[in-house]
């Protein structure tokens, strides 16, 4: 790569609109992020078309997370050996096509094989958004250019479940991929003409690290699927479980101890020295666990419990993401005025709050008071991911926004991907032992399980049924109860869980610098 001088460095300015790329940019990841929860509510009608069991359509999801935590990783590398816009042009491309073939799947393995490249190549928008932002803009607009981007982050897996819903419920379950290829061809036409690629972020040649890239892949997919699986297999009683542990753990622990060791590694772990960029790391790794765990077991709750369409529990959501919408930018102007550590840590007691709010569910729990937990859930969301996107970088030079934008990314999408999979299998488990010790009361020879039935009889003979059938009835009502109470209390003890993890992260938001605002940085922005 031609060298530039910092004078150059200073005064570079993309010659487009800033907004205008910022817009295009969010729109490629917007379409990324929405691909990771619009398929949730979409498969039971993929294993039924497909003829396979739910738990074999879930590798579906297992196959796109996998792929997309391994190339967020990595995606600062690779952005450097292609150069930043040709990366990122190359990844829309080949995100559509793959979300195009996986329209056209007629058997699971088939899905499964497009939706590995679908990750594979959408993992590497997220984190060249966030880097084309960081440089497009001076860190007077970051706060507000991340506000943008917050929109594909937060926003996205919100709505995922409301748009899969309305395409399976009116349309079919291919159009929750067809979706993807008129917003990538309008955001390859938008990056071709607007984005380049700054002095610091031409093409360089790279050295292949073969064994970092290895490493990184056994360790975090090994992991995905362990977390994933877990529940099906049951957990390390699994020998299958217990590999997938092993080799992940080794792997990540190899990896790190590669990567500080390499003369060229494909990601500078150097970014971690940086105590805001680390703690911010580790803060947003959280919101991503909290996010998605809560946006997974929402509609899950809505859908097995209260019996609502997928379009229906989607609709659930939906109201959350205008909340983040409006607050964010009173956030970024509260950003000037107070300290972004202190706004942080209100983010997650608020969120901590809110769930322990939302643990109050019954087998009656309205539409309006779900909603009202969904709301209040998400706009804690908008108390973190802008102030947290803005420190991180604050402090770095600009030449390592690449990988640190690249983990990042990373932490919040990997470990939000392994919340779903432990969220719903925390529900499970919680459910089985939640059953365990209410059988112990199920039992004839108690007066209340005697009382239940006669008067479930009486109603039932009321409303029309034979005395000779309403014994019958009235035990499938106390069944069908004894379930819906086992499944409010597994609920409402996975929300309390959540919500404790929430609490538990706040003091570590005052390890962020005492700054009320983010500086010029390091980096001579």
């Amino acid at each position: 790569m031609t060298e530039t001088s910092p004078t150059d460095q200073r005064e570079w300015k993309p010659k487009a609109n800033p907004w205008l790329i910022a817009v295009v940019v969010t729109l490629g990841a917007f379409m990324e992020v929405l691909d990771t929860t619009i398929i949730n509510v979409a498969l039971p009608h993929i294993a039924g078309a497909l003829g396979s069991s739910y738990d074999d359509a879930t590798w579906a999801l297992t196959a796109y997370l996998v792929a997309n935590g391994v190339v967020l990783t990595i995606s600062g590398w690779l952005s450097r050996l292609f150069g930043r816009k040709r990366y990122f042009l190359v990844c829309v491309a080949l995100f559509t096509v793959s979300s195009f073939l996986c329209g056209l799947s007629t058997s699971l393995p088939m899905l499964i094989v497009f939706r590995l490249l679908q990750g594979f190549f959408g993992g590497g928008l997220q984190p060249s958004q966030q880097s084309i932002i960081l440089d497009t803009f001076p860190p007077s607009q970051r706060a507000a250019a991340m506000g943008l981007a917050a929109i594909a982050t937060v926003v996205a897996p919100v709505l995922g479940p409301l748009a899969g819903g309305y395409l399976v419920d009116n349309f079919s379950w291919h159009w929750i991929f067809y979706v993807n290829v008129p917003f990538g061809i309008i955001t390859f036409i938008g990056v071709s003409a607007l984005v380049e690629d700054p002095p610091w972020e031409k093409k360089r040649r790279e050295k292949v690290d073969v064994i970092g890239i290895s490493l990184i892949t056994i360790g975090l997919g090994c992991l995905e699927i362990m977390c994933d699986r877990g529940e099906d297999e049951g957990w390390f009683g699994s020998g299958f479980i217990v590999t997938m542990g092993v080799l992940g753990g080794v792997g990540c622990i190899a990896a790190v101890i590669w990567l500080l060791k390499a003369k060229e590694p494909l990601l500078n772990l150097a970014i971690f020295k940086d105590r805001n960029f680390a703690v911010s790391t580790f803060l947003m790794a959280m919101v991503g666990a909290l996010l998605y765990a809560a946006a997974i077991i929402v509609p899950q709750f809505a859908q097995q419990v209260l019996g609502y369409t997928a379009t229906v529990s989607g609709e659930v959501l939906a109201p959350g993401g205008a909340v983040i919408i409006c607050l964010i930018p009173l956030v970024g102007r509260a950003m000037g005025v107070i300290q972004i550590r202190t706004i942080v840590a209100f983010g997650f007691f608020f969120m901590g709050a809110s769930l322990f709010y939302s643990a109050r569910l019954v087998p009656t729990t309205s539409f309006a008071h779900l909603m009202e937990y969904r709301i209040l859930q998400t706009a804690a969301l908008a108390f973190l991911f802008v102030p947290l996107s803005t420190i991180a970088y604050a402090t770095l030079p600009r030449e390592l926004n690449a990988d640190a934008s690249a983990m990042f990314s990373m932490s919040r999408n990997y470990v939000g991907s392994l919340a779903i999979s432990l969220s719903t299998a925390a529900v499970t488990e919680t459910q089985q032992v939640r059953q365990g010790y209410l059988n112990h009361w199920m039992t004839p020879l108690r007066p209340e399980y005697q009382e239940y039935l006669a008067v479930a009889q009486r109603k039932s003979i009321e409303h029309g049924v034979s005395v000779a059938a309403a014994p019958e009835v009235a035990l499938h009502q106390l069944q069908q109860t004894f379930r819906t109470q086992v499944s409010m209390l597994a609920y409402n003890q996975v929300f309390m869980e959540i919500g404790i993890i929430a609490f538990l992260v706040v003091p570590f938001c005052f390890f962020l610098a005492p700054s009320a605002s983010t500086g010029n940085g390091k980096g001579g922005h």
